[in-house]
């Protein structure tokens, strides 16, 4: 299961990401980042725990759809895909040192997926 943690702010989105981002999961990231068309987005990777050529097409496409991404922390497993598919060299990969949404102006909330997007407010 894919799942995905909100937290915005007024400039800019940082998805959380979580699970396994593969075939049919991979919609709801789409599904998350398109919201925010207009605004930075970083993708926080640091849970995820694979990806496939469906994950990595979601990056691309939100990248051609003209998204600003920023791939922060990504997983080892997804590290090396970005680097098999010479993606690294193409999106912004950042450290844990990357940009942060205030807790006190940030609004969070969960995006889950079974087998289809659903909202569920943040515990």
């Amino acid at each position: 299961m894919f799942h995905i943690t909100i937290e915005e702010s007024k400039n800019d989105v940082i998805l959380h990401c979580a699970g396994r981002m593969v075939c049919g999961d991979e919609t709801t990231l789409l599904c998350a980042a398109t919201a925010y068309f207009g605004r930075d987005i970083v993708l926080e990777l640091s849970q995820v725990e694979a990806i496939d050529a469906a994950g990595v097409g979601a990056l691309i496409s939100l990248q051609a759809a003209g998204i600003y991404l920023q791939l922060l922390n990504p997983a080892k497993a997804v590290r090396d895909v970005l680097r098999l598919t010479q993606l690294d060299s193409v999106l912004e990969i950042c450290g844990a040192a990357g940009p942060s949404v205030s807790e006190d102006t940030g609004l969070k909330r969960s995006l889950g997926l079974f087998f289809s997007p659903a909202v569920a407010p943040a515990t």
